[in-house]
């Protein structure tokens, strides 16, 4: 359990927030992650710096660093940080624990070309900064198998979908009852870089984005320019949202809204990147997805400078926007069958989890090919570090490490 003042929770989000905290003529940070950063971002009248989705650099090439109120941070620094929180606020002294530390990582990292090596040295050097030995990497969608499994009563060969925010991973395993307690043997691996982070973005796209200027135009040299798409690429990615706020980016858009046919749509496109919006845009976009999957349609309703959103969702539009995400995450376990030399009446039961798993059009593609019956529901948010910690109580646990 983590405890931020008087509230415990069973789930941390990993955010994180900066607060420059002025002393006279200097100034110091107070780094703060989870629940208790969100209640900063949205309470602080203090300067701050607010990241989300940190995850979603460890593979890439491109992402070397970021600045905070001028000090300079790369991926592992991010994670030390946002992991010594998770020590603050659990109580726990990894130096006091002489055991194995057992980490989650996705089958597969976000990203077109995903650098696997560099993730897990980023992951390590995260893990050393914090206090933590280096971590023996498993699988998410494994961890949440091995919660799942505690539920059999015979045999059976499980297909697990973990649904985190940047990515989709999947495993097959086989769980036989033994007498000496249940016997586990890994069939298949597979993952994406589709997920719930993928699924905001389609909103955000086709609902926020508009309004802020995409689709829009400006003047130049007595000509009518349709505005770069480059910036509402970006400004619809959690990840790549913080990296908008540089003096180069704020400058080009200032030039762009001087000569914009609506310049209003353009100054609240600044204001939100520059006032670190981002997480409000997410509760936004959060909620509507939230609605969706009981309701036939929500309100998405946000105010972003001057500019007042409050536009009708129906799960018809969603489910469209989304379409070729959900092909892609079909094909992806189609493959994983495939390659496994598996049919999908060979497989027993199909446990899905995180927070996409109750979006109703993802459900039906594991409906339509495996059988409404083989699905269970069961702890969404939970099962991958249940898993995980079985995990790490197991002697013959190096057999669950990632390849």
């Amino acid at each position: 359990n983590f405890s931020t003042g008087d509230t415990v929770l069973d789930v941390y989000r990993s955010v994180l927030c900066f607060l420059k905290r002025e002393q006279g003529a200097s100034f110091n940070v107070e780094t703060t992650g989870g629940n208790e950063a969100i209640e900063n971002f949205l309470s602080s009248a203090d300067d701050l710096r607010f990241i989300q989705s940190i995850k979603s650099h460890a593979a890439s090439r491109l992402f070397e660093e970021t600045r905070v109120f001028g000090v300079s941070y790369r991926f592992e620094d991010l994670m030390a940080s946002l992991l010594s929180c998770v020590k603050k606020d659990s109580g726990f002294d990894p130096t006091s624990f002489s055991g194995t530390t057992v980490s989650g990582r996705p089958v597969a990292f976000v990203g077109s070309q995903p650098d696997d090596d560099l993730a897990m040295r980023r992951y390590a050097d995260g893990y050393k900064k914090a206090g933590f030995g280096e971590p023996m990497q498993v699988y998410e969608p494994v961890g949440a198998a091995f919660s799942y499994a505690q539920r059999l009563t015979e045999d059976a060969t499980i297909l697990v979908g973990d649904f985190g925010g940047g990515t989709s991973d999947f495993s097959i395993i086989r769980f036989e009852q033994t007498s000496d307690g249940i016997k586990s043997t890994p069939i298949g691996y597979s993952g994406l870089g589709i997920a719930g982070d993928r699924f905001d973005y389609r909103i955000i796209d086709a609902v926020i984005s508009p309004n802020l200027g995409k689709n829009s135009q400006y003047k130049s040299f007595g000509k009518l320019l349709d505005m770069p798409k480059q910036y509402y690429a970006q400004f619809a990615k959690w990840h790549q949202l913080s990296l908008l706020k540089t003096p180069e980016t704020i400058r080009a858009l200032e030039n762009l809204a001087k000569s914009a046919v609506n310049p209003t749509q353009i100054d609240a496109l600044i204001e939100t990147i520059v006032d670190d919006r981002g997480f409000d845009v997410y509760r936004a976009v959060s909620n509507v997805k939230t609605q969706l999957s009981s309701a036939p349609e929500a309100v998405l309703q946000i105010k972003l400078g001057d500019i007042a959103i409050e536009e009708n969702i129906t799960v018809g539009d969603f489910e469209s926007w989304i379409s070729p995400d959900l092909t892609a995450i079909d094909n992806c376990v189609g493959n994983l069958l495939d390659d496994s030399n598996m049919a999908p009446e060979d497989i027993d039961g199909v446990f899905l989890t995180g927070g996409s798993s109750f979006i109703p059009s993802v459900k039906r593609l594991f409906e339509n090919r495996f059988g409404g019956n083989k699905l269970a529901d069961g702890n969404q948010f939970q099962s991958v570090a249940i898993g995980l910690a079985m995990i790490g109580m197991d002697e013959n646990k190096e057999r669950w490490r990632a390849k």
